[in-house]
């Protein structure tokens, strides 16, 4: 066991009694020794509840034979990280998370891992961390908030309280509606319910084969989340029995299977960062070209929130992802003899599996639309790439061309749209927010939100080389590659420039000619990077490009 080295033969008596001294008996050191890697912390509320969640882990390991040791890890939540500096973190804590496990685990010689994740970079961060580690490993996350309805009887989300704040400042939303809305949106505990990035990440989790089927669905606060968490427990011990390991399971396959689940249940457009930082970790090729490839051919099957109305619990009524899975093997558009967690392969995982009702998930037959989700563009203001989430595109704006509004920040674009300067047919261009430029590159929930609350999100675009929120609908186009502060084209745009989207063929581009573009890079300056210290400078340094997943190398 990879444990022996910390617990076998005479020279290992310094470090039994160390361990003896955390209460351990001989009987205890003898078993394996499994890391139960925790995320919960008592500010984001899709962690709140982990402890519980880890009780049932350990418990399960317990039953199974194993010697479960928690440890945490930290977790940013992008809510409450939004719209300020905090946010700069958020995406650059991806690194930290499966750094610092990477250090626990190698000074404490685990034999296997069990990762307790729920929110957006926590997911990935673990995932990095697996790879990186290749020790047998599953994921048990802490399963999605639950959405209730308004007075209206419409269902609610985080998105709606954003929204709502973008409708009060133009006097469409009262003080008391925006009080409802603040107390009633986010029910309780769970990463947040629509398919924003947290619940996107927790269910490519199944797709990729990291994590049990139900994964990705089952709300925080049924007991079905505890039992498959004590059957992950379970399942750990028999995954380090048989020697299955995390690069037995993420190969090119299975990421190629990730992408197409991505483009049928309509993911957010940063799984398109972190599918690529993950393979990085497991040396799968990864290209922006392969989503395009792959949502081309992968039918749209979901419209959940903020695509449609239908939030995680109503996919889980569905049957949950491996119904999802069940759509797309009719047509084999997946490959069904990788390996899984469960210990077969995926083929035997979906025996029996189908819809329940098809009332979420769409039959193969009759898609939303004939393509996935997720688009990637290309042109002269995205050389290397840009993202979209096409499925949460009106019809009105997937073919769009408008006049440039630039800004070089989100706070300036945020305080230009609340002081109403947004009119329709306007691109707003937010810029100096990549990877490098923010640094960080935040999501941009308040904008796009105040647009939609102001009704404007089937009139008005907005481009930029930071991220949007998964929460984020309408015309969002984000990770414009190469960003501003590595000299990207989107550094040279000027108020009034006209800007052509065209979703359908893939194309973002700036309508000036290439020499009026080499002129402008001659004669305009690059903004200096900010000086800044501590963790968020040295990221800063060593960050690279949206279009590589915003790894540090």
């Amino acid at each position: 066991m990879n444990s022996d080295q910390i617990k076998k033969g005479v020279s290992r008596a310094p470090h039994r009694s160390l361990l003896k001294a955390t209460g351990m008996t001989d009987g205890q050191i003898d078993r394996p020794i499994i890391g139960i890697v925790n995320s919960f912390n008592e500010i984001v509320p899709g962690h709140i509840h982990l402890q519980s969640v880890a009780r049932a882990v350990k418990d399960g390991v317990l039953s199974a034979g194993g010697t479960p040791v928690e440890f945490n890890t930290i977790g940013v939540c992008d809510g409450i990280a939004m719209g300020h500096e905090g946010m700069k973190y958020s995406l650059a804590s991806r690194e930290l998370i499966a750094d610092t496990i990477e250090c626990m685990v190698r000074a404490h010689s685990f034999d296997a891992l069990v990762f307790i994740p729920n929110c957006d970079k926590i997911v990935p961060g673990m995932l990095m961390a697996s790879a990186r580690l290749n020790l047998p490993s599953i994921f048990v996350s802490g399963g999605p908030m639950l959405s209730i309805n308004d007075r209206l009887g419409n269902p609610m989300d985080l998105n709606s309280v954003f929204e709502a704040v973008g409708a009060y400042s133009v006097g469409k939303c009262s003080d008391e509606e925006l009080k409802y809305y603040e107390d009633n949106a986010c029910p309780g505990c769970g990463s947040c319910s629509g398919m924003f990035t947290a619940n996107s990440m927790n269910c490519l989790l199944e797709a990729i084969g990291m994590a049990l089927p139900g994964n990705g669905s089952i709300p925080a606060v049924y007991a079905a989340r505890t039992r498959l968490a004590f059957d992950s427990g379970v399942k750990i011990m028999e995954l380090l029995s048989s020697n299955i390991r995390p690069l037995d399971i993420l190969t090119e396959r299975s990421f190629m299977n990730a992408l197409t689940v991505d483009m049928a249940i309509g993911c957010s457009t940063n799984t398109v960062l972190h599918l690529a930082a993950i393979a990085h970790e497991a040396d799968v090729p990864f290209s922006l070209t392969l989503v395009n490839e792959v949502s081309q051919r992968t039918p749209n099957l979901c419209k959940l929130a903020p695509a449609g109305s239908h939030h995680l619990q109503d996919l889980y009524a569905d049957g949950g992802v491996y119904a999802v899975m069940s759509e797309l093997v009719k047509k084999d558009l997946l490959d069904t003899a990788t390996t899984t967690v469960t210990g077969k392969p995926l083929a035997e995982n979906l025996k029996g599996i189908k819809p329940i009702t098809n009332a979420v998930i769409r039959d193969i037959d009759d898609p939303y639309s004939q393509t996935g989700g997720l688009a990637i563009l290309f042109g002269s203001l995205a050389p290397n790439g840009a993202v979209v989430k096409r499925s949460a595109v009106s019809d009105e704006m997937l073919v769009h061309e408008g006049p440039a509004r630039v800004y070089d920040s989100e706070d300036e674009a945020s305080e230009a749209i609340f002081a109403g300067k947004a009119a329709p047919g306007d691109v707003i261009v937010i810029r100096y927010e990549g990877p490098a430029g923010g640094p960080g590159m935040r999501e941009m929930l308040s904008p796009t939100s105040a647009i939609a609350g102001m009704g404007l999100d089937k009139q008005v675009a907005l481009v930029t080389d930071g991220r949007f929120s998964g929460a984020t609908r309408g015309a969002a186009i984000g990770h414009i590659s190469p960003e501003a502060q590595s000299g990207g084209n989107i550094a040279y745009v000027k108020d009034g420039d006209t800007i052509s989207i065209n979703i359908p063929d893939y194309r973002l581009d700036l309508k000036i000619s290439p020499e009026e573009l080499e002129t402008r890079k001659k004669e305009m300056s690059i903004k200096p990077k900010k000086k800044l210290g501590g963790y968020i400078g040295r990221y800063m340094r060593y960050v690279s490009s949206a279009e590589k997943g915003a790894i540090v190398e």
